[in-house]
Protein backbone atom coordinates (compact mmCIF):
# COMPACT_ATOMS: atom_id res chain seq x y z
CA UNK A 1 0.00 0.00 0.00
CA UNK A 2 1.55 3.64 -0.88
CA UNK A 3 2.01 6.09 1.95
CA UNK A 4 -1.09 7.89 2.59
CA UNK A 5 1.04 11.47 1.85
CA UNK A 6 1.86 10.43 -1.18
CA UNK A 7 0.01 13.46 -2.97
CA UNK A 8 1.34 15.70 -0.55
CA UNK A 9 4.74 14.95 -1.08
CA UNK A 10 4.81 14.60 -4.59
CA UNK A 11 2.90 18.24 -4.68
CA UNK A 12 5.82 19.49 -2.65
CA UNK A 13 8.49 17.46 -5.14
CA UNK A 14 6.42 19.31 -8.30
CA UNK A 15 6.58 22.70 -6.53
CA UNK A 16 10.33 22.41 -5.61
CA UNK A 17 10.80 21.58 -9.61
CA UNK A 18 8.99 24.05 -10.89
CA UNK A 19 10.57 26.77 -9.10
CA UNK A 20 14.25 25.03 -9.66
CA UNK A 21 13.62 25.30 -13.24
CA UNK A 22 11.61 29.15 -13.31
CA UNK A 23 14.66 30.40 -11.19
CA UNK A 24 17.15 28.84 -13.46
CA UNK A 25 15.03 30.89 -16.56
CA UNK A 26 15.34 33.91 -14.58
CA UNK A 27 18.76 34.14 -13.87
CA UNK A 28 19.54 33.90 -17.48
CA UNK A 29 17.33 36.33 -18.12
CA UNK A 30 18.73 39.16 -15.83
CA UNK A 31 21.43 40.01 -18.96
CA UNK A 32 19.54 38.80 -22.12
CA UNK A 33 17.73 35.14 -22.84
CA UNK A 34 19.45 32.22 -23.52
CA UNK A 35 20.95 30.95 -26.78
CA UNK A 36 18.66 29.20 -28.75
CA UNK A 37 20.79 25.70 -28.25
CA UNK A 38 21.50 26.60 -24.53
CA UNK A 39 20.61 23.35 -22.02
CA UNK A 40 18.17 24.30 -18.95
CA UNK A 41 18.71 22.31 -15.89
CA UNK A 42 16.92 19.15 -15.54
CA UNK A 43 16.32 19.18 -11.87
CA UNK A 44 16.21 15.88 -9.60
CA UNK A 45 15.82 12.39 -10.99
CA UNK A 46 11.75 11.72 -12.16
CA UNK A 47 10.20 9.24 -9.73
CA UNK A 48 7.93 7.18 -11.70
CA UNK A 49 3.94 8.01 -11.50
CA UNK A 50 1.55 5.90 -9.51
CA UNK A 51 -1.89 6.34 -8.29
CA UNK A 52 -4.74 4.21 -7.43
CA UNK A 53 -7.91 3.60 -9.41
CA UNK A 54 -9.46 5.93 -6.98
CA UNK A 55 -6.87 8.83 -7.42
CA UNK A 56 -7.42 8.07 -10.75
CA UNK A 57 -10.90 8.30 -11.50
CA UNK A 58 -10.79 11.64 -8.70
CA UNK A 59 -8.27 13.33 -11.11
CA UNK A 60 -9.93 12.89 -14.19
CA UNK A 61 -13.86 13.36 -12.77
CA UNK A 62 -13.61 17.09 -14.65
CA UNK A 63 -12.67 16.12 -17.97
CA UNK A 64 -15.26 13.45 -17.85
CA UNK A 65 -18.34 15.59 -17.05
CA UNK A 66 -16.88 18.37 -19.30
CA UNK A 67 -17.36 16.44 -22.94
CA UNK A 68 -16.86 19.23 -25.02
CA UNK A 69 -13.83 21.53 -25.33
CA UNK A 70 -12.43 23.84 -28.00
CA UNK A 71 -9.32 23.41 -29.73
CA UNK A 72 -7.28 26.28 -30.67
CA UNK A 73 -4.48 26.29 -33.56
CA UNK A 74 -2.79 29.61 -33.55
CA UNK A 75 0.41 31.01 -34.46
CA UNK A 76 2.46 32.29 -36.75
CA UNK A 77 1.34 30.13 -39.22
CA UNK A 78 -1.46 32.48 -39.53
CA UNK A 79 -0.19 35.31 -41.45
CA UNK A 80 0.69 32.93 -44.91
CA UNK A 81 -2.81 31.90 -44.13
CA UNK A 82 -2.02 29.05 -46.54
CA UNK A 83 0.04 31.00 -49.46
CA UNK A 84 3.35 31.21 -49.84
CA UNK A 85 5.23 33.66 -52.09
CA UNK A 86 1.78 33.85 -53.87
CA UNK A 87 1.27 30.04 -54.50
CA UNK A 88 -1.40 28.25 -52.82
CA UNK A 89 0.05 25.47 -50.41
CA UNK A 90 -2.02 22.40 -50.00
CA UNK A 91 -2.02 20.52 -46.49
CA UNK A 92 -2.94 22.01 -43.30
CA UNK A 93 -2.22 25.81 -42.38
CA UNK A 94 -0.19 25.46 -39.66
CA UNK A 95 2.17 22.17 -41.58
CA UNK A 96 2.81 25.36 -44.01
CA UNK A 97 7.04 25.33 -43.00
CA UNK A 98 6.79 21.88 -43.48
CA UNK A 99 4.55 21.66 -46.88
CA UNK A 100 6.19 24.98 -49.06
CA UNK A 101 9.37 23.96 -47.77
CA UNK A 102 10.26 26.89 -45.77
CA UNK A 103 13.74 27.08 -44.38
CA UNK A 104 13.82 28.42 -40.76
CA UNK A 105 15.75 31.60 -42.17
CA UNK A 106 12.99 32.49 -44.08
CA UNK A 107 10.23 31.42 -42.14
CA UNK A 108 11.72 33.19 -38.73
CA UNK A 109 11.03 36.62 -39.70
CA UNK A 110 7.09 36.15 -39.70
CA UNK A 111 7.59 37.34 -35.53
CA UNK A 112 8.45 40.48 -36.30
CA UNK A 113 4.70 40.14 -38.22
CA UNK A 114 2.92 38.85 -35.43
CA UNK A 115 0.86 41.83 -34.55
CA UNK A 116 -3.01 40.29 -33.61
CA UNK A 117 -4.32 43.67 -32.90
CA UNK A 118 -8.21 42.25 -32.80
CA UNK A 119 -7.41 39.32 -30.21
CA UNK A 120 -9.77 39.85 -27.56
CA UNK A 121 -9.28 36.89 -24.75
CA UNK A 122 -12.42 37.11 -22.97
CA UNK A 123 -14.38 36.91 -26.52
CA UNK A 124 -12.73 33.93 -27.17
CA UNK A 125 -13.74 32.69 -23.68
CA UNK A 126 -17.43 33.83 -23.86
CA UNK A 127 -17.59 32.54 -27.30
CA UNK A 128 -16.94 29.14 -25.63
CA UNK A 129 -18.43 29.04 -22.87
CA UNK A 130 -21.73 30.03 -25.22
CA UNK A 131 -21.33 27.21 -27.27
CA UNK A 132 -21.26 25.16 -24.24
CA UNK A 133 -17.70 24.03 -24.22
CA UNK A 134 -15.85 23.49 -20.82
CA UNK A 135 -12.45 24.00 -21.87
CA UNK A 136 -9.57 25.46 -24.01
CA UNK A 137 -6.88 23.86 -25.92
CA UNK A 138 -4.66 26.23 -26.93
CA UNK A 139 -1.33 25.92 -28.65
CA UNK A 140 1.21 26.89 -26.86
CA UNK A 141 3.57 26.15 -29.34
CA UNK A 142 3.04 24.24 -32.36
CA UNK A 143 5.68 22.49 -34.82
CA UNK A 144 7.37 25.73 -35.71
CA UNK A 145 8.63 26.37 -32.38
CA UNK A 146 7.41 29.77 -31.60
CA UNK A 147 5.67 30.26 -28.63
CA UNK A 148 2.48 32.21 -27.31
CA UNK A 149 4.05 33.18 -24.62
CA UNK A 150 7.09 35.58 -23.20
CA UNK A 151 9.08 32.48 -22.66
CA UNK A 152 12.57 32.97 -20.68
CA UNK A 153 14.22 30.51 -22.62
CA UNK A 154 13.53 31.71 -26.15
CA UNK A 155 13.44 34.84 -28.35
CA UNK A 156 11.30 33.13 -30.27
CA UNK A 157 8.34 34.17 -28.74
CA UNK A 158 5.33 36.79 -28.18
CA UNK A 159 8.00 39.15 -26.75
CA UNK A 160 9.65 39.45 -29.90
CA UNK A 161 6.42 40.49 -31.84
CA UNK A 162 5.07 43.98 -32.20
CA UNK A 163 2.05 42.70 -30.27
CA UNK A 164 4.37 41.46 -26.91
CA UNK A 165 1.10 40.65 -25.19
CA UNK A 166 1.34 37.63 -22.75
CA UNK A 167 -1.52 35.40 -25.06
CA UNK A 168 -1.78 32.80 -22.72
CA UNK A 169 -1.90 34.84 -19.66
CA UNK A 170 -4.82 36.90 -21.14
CA UNK A 171 -6.86 33.78 -21.60
CA UNK A 172 -5.51 32.37 -18.59
CA UNK A 173 -6.95 34.83 -16.49
CA UNK A 174 -10.51 34.76 -18.67
CA UNK A 175 -11.00 31.24 -18.38
CA UNK A 176 -10.88 31.68 -14.67
CA UNK A 177 -13.27 34.59 -15.15
CA UNK A 178 -15.75 32.59 -16.96
CA UNK A 179 -15.82 28.93 -15.45
CA UNK A 180 -13.43 27.66 -18.63
CA UNK A 181 -10.24 25.43 -17.84
CA UNK A 182 -7.38 26.67 -19.38
CA UNK A 183 -5.12 23.66 -21.26
CA UNK A 184 -2.13 23.54 -23.40
CA UNK A 185 -1.38 21.51 -26.61
CA UNK A 186 2.74 21.47 -26.51
CA UNK A 187 4.70 20.09 -29.49
CA UNK A 188 7.20 17.80 -29.00
CA UNK A 189 8.66 18.82 -32.70
CA UNK A 190 10.33 21.90 -33.08
CA UNK A 191 11.70 23.02 -36.51
CA UNK A 192 13.54 25.75 -35.00
CA UNK A 193 15.61 24.87 -32.21
CA UNK A 194 18.87 23.80 -33.44
CA UNK A 195 18.86 21.20 -31.18
CA UNK A 196 15.61 19.07 -32.33
CA UNK A 197 16.32 16.19 -34.33
CA UNK A 198 15.85 14.85 -36.94
CA UNK A 199 16.78 17.48 -39.61
CA UNK A 200 13.98 18.00 -42.61
CA UNK A 201 15.19 18.35 -46.07
CA UNK A 202 14.38 22.02 -46.37
CA UNK A 203 16.21 22.56 -43.31
CA UNK A 204 19.81 23.70 -44.30
CA UNK A 205 21.22 23.33 -41.03
CA UNK A 206 24.01 20.85 -40.34
CA UNK A 207 22.94 18.43 -37.65
CA UNK A 208 26.37 17.88 -36.76
CA UNK A 209 27.18 19.59 -33.05
CA UNK A 210 22.99 19.13 -32.47
CA UNK A 211 22.30 17.62 -29.23
CA UNK A 212 18.53 16.55 -28.87
CA UNK A 213 18.82 16.01 -24.96
CA UNK A 214 19.69 19.12 -24.70
CA UNK A 215 16.38 19.87 -26.77
CA UNK A 216 14.38 17.75 -23.94
CA UNK A 217 15.74 19.64 -21.63
CA UNK A 218 14.65 23.00 -22.93
CA UNK A 219 11.49 21.70 -23.90
CA UNK A 220 10.75 20.35 -20.22
CA UNK A 221 11.95 24.08 -18.78
CA UNK A 222 9.30 25.26 -21.07
CA UNK A 223 6.61 23.30 -19.70
CA UNK A 224 8.12 24.03 -16.45
CA UNK A 225 7.21 27.66 -17.06
CA UNK A 226 4.07 27.19 -18.55
CA UNK A 227 2.91 25.02 -15.47
CA UNK A 228 4.27 27.97 -13.27
CA UNK A 229 2.35 30.59 -14.66
CA UNK A 230 -0.94 29.18 -16.15
CA UNK A 231 -1.34 26.13 -14.19
CA UNK A 232 -3.06 24.23 -16.88
CA UNK A 233 -5.69 21.05 -16.58
CA UNK A 234 -4.09 19.53 -19.58
CA UNK A 235 -0.63 18.69 -21.32
CA UNK A 236 -1.74 17.95 -24.68
CA UNK A 237 1.17 16.47 -26.73
CA UNK A 238 1.67 15.65 -30.62
CA UNK A 239 4.52 15.41 -32.84
CA UNK A 240 5.35 11.83 -31.35
CA UNK A 241 5.79 10.07 -34.13
CA UNK A 242 9.60 10.99 -35.15
CA UNK A 243 12.21 8.15 -34.71
CA UNK A 244 14.09 10.81 -32.41
CA UNK A 245 11.10 10.35 -29.69
CA UNK A 246 11.01 6.85 -27.88
CA UNK A 247 8.85 5.00 -25.44
CA UNK A 248 11.43 5.41 -22.90
CA UNK A 249 11.42 9.43 -23.23
CA UNK A 250 7.80 9.63 -23.38
CA UNK A 251 7.36 7.69 -20.29
CA UNK A 252 10.12 10.05 -18.86
CA UNK A 253 8.10 13.13 -20.46
CA UNK A 254 5.25 11.68 -18.65
CA UNK A 255 6.47 10.94 -15.05
CA UNK A 256 7.86 14.72 -15.44
CA UNK A 257 4.76 16.52 -16.39
CA UNK A 258 2.86 14.59 -12.74
CA UNK A 259 6.13 15.80 -11.12
CA UNK A 260 5.05 19.44 -12.15
CA UNK A 261 1.69 19.72 -11.06
CA UNK A 262 -0.07 16.03 -9.30
CA UNK A 263 -3.16 16.42 -11.10
CA UNK A 264 -3.04 17.49 -14.13
CA UNK A 265 -3.91 15.06 -17.56
CA UNK A 266 -1.91 14.57 -20.16
CA UNK A 267 -3.04 13.01 -23.74
CA UNK A 268 -1.38 9.72 -25.17
CA UNK A 269 0.56 11.10 -27.73
CA UNK A 270 3.30 12.36 -24.72
CA UNK A 271 4.72 8.45 -26.05
CA UNK A 272 4.09 6.22 -28.98
CA UNK A 273 0.64 5.33 -28.08
CA UNK A 274 -1.68 6.43 -31.20
CA UNK A 275 -1.39 4.10 -33.35
CA UNK A 276 -3.28 1.24 -32.91
CA UNK A 277 -6.25 3.04 -30.60
CA UNK A 278 -9.09 0.56 -31.66
CA UNK A 279 -7.05 -2.12 -30.30
CA UNK A 280 -6.99 -0.67 -26.55
CA UNK A 281 -8.89 -2.87 -24.13
CA UNK A 282 -7.39 -0.95 -20.92
CA UNK A 283 -6.31 2.27 -20.09
CA UNK A 284 -2.93 0.99 -19.18
CA UNK A 285 -1.87 0.00 -22.61
CA UNK A 286 -0.38 3.13 -23.08
CA UNK A 287 1.37 6.70 -21.17
CA UNK A 288 -1.21 9.16 -20.74
CA UNK A 289 -4.67 9.25 -19.53
CA UNK A 290 -6.47 9.34 -22.81
CA UNK A 291 -6.99 7.76 -26.33
CA UNK A 292 -6.47 10.68 -29.39
CA UNK A 293 -8.43 9.89 -32.94
CA UNK A 294 -7.93 12.63 -34.73
CA UNK A 295 -10.61 13.56 -37.70
CA UNK A 296 -12.33 10.47 -36.59
CA UNK A 297 -15.42 9.10 -34.17
CA UNK A 298 -14.35 5.15 -33.53
CA UNK A 299 -17.10 2.95 -35.04
CA UNK A 300 -18.14 1.65 -30.84
CA UNK A 301 -16.01 4.55 -29.13
CA UNK A 302 -13.00 3.29 -27.47
CA UNK A 303 -13.79 0.69 -24.50
CA UNK A 304 -12.41 0.73 -21.91
CA UNK A 305 -10.66 3.71 -22.20
CA UNK A 306 -11.05 7.44 -21.30
CA UNK A 307 -10.23 9.40 -25.34
CA UNK A 308 -11.35 12.43 -26.96
CA UNK A 309 -11.71 13.14 -30.77
CA UNK A 310 -10.16 16.32 -32.15
CA UNK A 311 -11.84 17.44 -35.33
CA UNK A 312 -11.74 20.42 -37.51
CA UNK A 313 -14.64 22.65 -38.68
CA UNK A 314 -13.19 22.74 -42.42
CA UNK A 315 -10.30 21.07 -43.44
CA UNK A 316 -7.52 22.74 -41.52
CA UNK A 317 -6.62 23.01 -37.81
CA UNK A 318 -4.38 26.58 -38.27
CA UNK A 319 -6.24 28.98 -40.33
CA UNK A 320 -6.01 29.07 -44.42
CA UNK A 321 -8.03 31.80 -46.12
CA UNK A 322 -8.50 29.60 -49.18
CA UNK A 323 -10.36 26.41 -47.11
CA UNK A 324 -13.84 27.52 -47.32
CA UNK A 325 -14.77 23.61 -47.06
CA UNK A 326 -16.82 24.16 -43.93
CA UNK A 327 -19.22 21.34 -42.20
CA UNK A 328 -22.49 22.08 -40.81
CA UNK A 329 -23.88 22.89 -37.59
CA UNK A 330 -25.76 19.57 -37.83
CA UNK A 331 -23.25 17.34 -39.00
CA UNK A 332 -20.97 19.26 -36.01
CA UNK A 333 -24.04 18.84 -33.48
CA UNK A 334 -24.47 15.16 -34.36
CA UNK A 335 -20.72 14.36 -34.19
CA UNK A 336 -20.99 15.88 -30.50
CA UNK A 337 -23.58 13.08 -29.65
CA UNK A 338 -22.37 10.73 -31.34
CA UNK A 339 -19.07 10.94 -29.40
CA UNK A 340 -20.85 10.98 -26.11
CA UNK A 341 -23.11 8.80 -26.87
CA UNK A 342 -19.89 5.95 -27.15
CA UNK A 343 -18.00 7.57 -24.27
CA UNK A 344 -15.99 9.91 -25.58
CA UNK A 345 -14.87 13.97 -25.46
CA UNK A 346 -14.95 16.31 -28.54
CA UNK A 347 -12.56 18.89 -29.17
CA UNK A 348 -14.10 21.12 -31.26
CA UNK A 349 -11.28 23.05 -33.59
CA UNK A 350 -11.18 27.20 -34.81
CA UNK A 351 -8.23 28.41 -36.40
CA UNK A 352 -7.86 32.24 -36.10
CA UNK A 353 -6.54 34.57 -38.11
CA UNK A 354 -3.42 36.79 -38.07
CA UNK A 355 -5.04 39.67 -36.72
CA UNK A 356 -6.49 37.44 -34.11
CA UNK A 357 -10.58 37.04 -34.93
CA UNK A 358 -12.49 33.28 -35.14
CA UNK A 359 -13.48 33.07 -38.45
CA UNK A 360 -17.33 34.08 -38.82
CA UNK A 361 -18.08 31.00 -40.16
CA UNK A 362 -17.24 28.77 -36.76
CA UNK A 363 -18.52 31.76 -34.59
CA UNK A 364 -21.72 31.04 -36.28
CA UNK A 365 -21.48 27.21 -35.98
CA UNK A 366 -20.80 27.25 -32.27
CA UNK A 367 -23.48 29.75 -31.60
CA UNK A 368 -26.18 27.17 -33.02
CA UNK A 369 -24.47 24.07 -31.08
CA UNK A 370 -24.73 26.87 -28.13
CA UNK A 371 -28.09 27.16 -27.90
CA UNK A 372 -28.72 23.58 -28.51
CA UNK A 373 -27.03 22.98 -25.82
CA UNK A 374 -28.87 25.44 -23.45
CA UNK A 375 -31.74 23.22 -23.74
CA UNK A 376 -30.34 19.33 -23.84
CA UNK A 377 -26.69 20.10 -22.09
CA UNK A 378 -27.91 17.89 -19.21
CA UNK A 379 -27.88 14.90 -22.22
CA UNK A 380 -24.31 15.39 -22.77
CA UNK A 381 -22.36 16.67 -19.39
CA UNK A 382 -21.48 13.90 -17.26
CA UNK A 383 -22.92 11.24 -18.83
CA UNK A 384 -21.42 8.09 -20.20
CA UNK A 385 -21.89 5.57 -23.13
CA UNK A 386 -24.91 3.65 -24.06
CA UNK A 387 -25.41 0.43 -22.45
CA UNK A 388 -26.84 -0.94 -25.52
CA UNK A 389 -26.68 -0.85 -29.50
CA UNK A 390 -27.20 2.17 -31.29
CA UNK A 391 -30.91 2.45 -32.53
CA UNK A 392 -31.93 3.88 -36.23
CA UNK A 393 -33.41 6.91 -35.12
CA UNK A 394 -30.36 8.11 -33.42
CA UNK A 395 -28.01 7.80 -30.05
CA UNK A 396 -28.35 7.39 -26.64
CA UNK A 397 -26.08 8.60 -23.58
CA UNK A 398 -26.42 7.46 -20.36
CA UNK A 399 -26.37 8.99 -16.48
CA UNK A 400 -26.74 6.84 -12.81
CA UNK A 401 -29.21 8.75 -10.72
CA UNK A 402 -28.26 6.71 -7.31
CA UNK A 403 -30.02 3.05 -7.85
CA UNK A 404 -31.61 3.73 -10.77
CA UNK A 405 -30.36 4.63 -14.35
CA UNK A 406 -31.43 7.79 -16.97
CA UNK A 407 -31.13 7.38 -20.57
CA UNK A 408 -31.05 10.69 -23.13
CA UNK A 409 -32.46 9.39 -26.11
CA UNK A 410 -30.97 11.85 -29.02
CA UNK A 411 -33.59 11.43 -31.42
CA UNK A 412 -31.88 12.34 -35.40
CA UNK A 413 -34.83 11.31 -36.80
CA UNK A 414 -38.55 11.98 -35.11
CA UNK A 415 -40.85 9.45 -36.23
CA UNK A 416 -43.98 10.93 -38.20
CA UNK A 417 -46.64 8.68 -36.72
CA UNK A 418 -44.56 9.31 -33.18
CA UNK A 419 -43.83 5.62 -32.65
CA UNK A 420 -40.44 5.53 -31.09
CA UNK A 421 -39.79 1.85 -31.34
CA UNK A 422 -36.50 0.54 -29.20
CA UNK A 423 -36.19 -2.51 -31.02
CA UNK A 424 -34.82 -5.44 -29.73
CA UNK A 425 -30.95 -5.52 -28.27
CA UNK A 426 -31.13 -1.44 -28.92
CA UNK A 427 -32.07 -0.55 -25.33
CA UNK A 428 -32.68 -1.93 -21.66
CA UNK A 429 -35.81 -2.92 -21.74
CA UNK A 430 -35.84 -5.33 -18.75
CA UNK A 431 -35.77 -2.46 -16.39
CA UNK A 432 -39.50 -0.89 -15.15
CA UNK A 433 -40.13 2.40 -16.77
CA UNK A 434 -40.93 5.33 -14.32
CA UNK A 435 -41.18 8.23 -16.25
CA UNK A 436 -40.30 9.20 -19.99
CA UNK A 437 -40.38 13.01 -21.14
CA UNK A 438 -39.09 15.38 -23.21
CA UNK A 439 -35.93 16.77 -21.88
CA UNK A 440 -36.67 20.31 -23.18
CA UNK A 441 -40.03 20.54 -22.00
CA UNK A 442 -40.89 18.00 -18.65
CA UNK A 443 -44.54 18.75 -19.14
CA UNK A 444 -44.49 16.68 -22.35
CA UNK A 445 -44.68 13.14 -20.85
CA UNK A 446 -44.71 10.17 -23.00
CA UNK A 447 -46.47 6.79 -22.36
CA UNK A 448 -44.50 3.55 -22.77
CA UNK A 449 -45.32 0.36 -23.91
CA UNK A 450 -44.16 -3.31 -24.58
CA UNK A 451 -43.65 -3.53 -27.98
CA UNK A 452 -43.26 -7.90 -28.44
CA UNK A 453 -41.35 -9.71 -25.90
CA UNK A 454 -38.14 -7.93 -26.15
CA UNK A 455 -38.71 -4.40 -27.06
CA UNK A 456 -40.01 -1.15 -25.99
CA UNK A 457 -42.30 1.78 -27.78
CA UNK A 458 -42.52 5.63 -26.58
CA UNK A 459 -45.69 6.97 -27.96
CA UNK A 460 -44.49 10.91 -28.56
CA UNK A 461 -47.16 13.33 -28.95
CA UNK A 462 -46.51 16.85 -31.16
CA UNK A 463 -43.88 18.17 -33.55
CA UNK A 464 -39.87 17.16 -32.54
CA UNK A 465 -38.82 20.26 -30.95
CA UNK A 466 -35.09 20.71 -32.24
CA UNK A 467 -35.16 20.28 -36.19
CA UNK A 468 -31.57 18.20 -35.57
CA UNK A 469 -31.68 16.72 -32.38
CA UNK A 470 -34.24 16.30 -29.82
CA UNK A 471 -34.07 14.62 -26.39
CA UNK A 472 -36.33 11.86 -24.44
CA UNK A 473 -35.73 11.09 -21.34
CA UNK A 474 -36.37 7.92 -19.97
CA UNK A 475 -35.87 7.07 -16.22
CA UNK A 476 -35.81 3.25 -15.48
CA UNK A 477 -35.47 1.30 -12.51
CA UNK A 478 -32.14 -0.14 -11.73
CA UNK A 479 -29.27 -1.11 -13.77
CA UNK A 480 -29.66 -1.79 -17.41
CA UNK A 481 -31.27 -4.92 -18.29
CA UNK A 482 -30.86 -6.05 -21.93
CA UNK A 483 -32.82 -8.41 -22.97
CA UNK A 484 -30.71 -9.85 -26.03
Amino acid sequence: MRCRHYWACCLLAGICLVSFHVAHAVELAAGSKPAAGSKPATGSAVVPFRETVAERDARMAWWREARYGMFIHWGLYAIPAGQWQGKQIEGTGEWIQNRANISPEAYTPLVKKFNPVRFDADAWVRLAKAAGMKYIVITSKHHDGFCLWPSKLTDYDMESTPFQRDILGELTAACKKHGVRMCFYHSIMDWHHPDYLPRHGWDPRPAAGADFDRYVAYMKGQLAELVEAYDPGILWFDGEWEKTWTHERGIDLDNYCRQLKADVIVNNRVDKGREGMEGLTKQGDFRGDYGTPEQEIPPTGLPGVDWESCMTMNDTWGYQKHDQHWKSAETLLCNLVDITSKGGNYLLNVGPTALGEIPEPSVARLQKIGKWMETNGQAIYGTTASPCKRPAWGRITTKTQGDDTRLYLCVFDWPDDGKLVLPVGALPVGNQVRSCHLLADAARIFQTSRHGEASLMIQLSGAAPDAICSVVVLDLAGKPEIVP
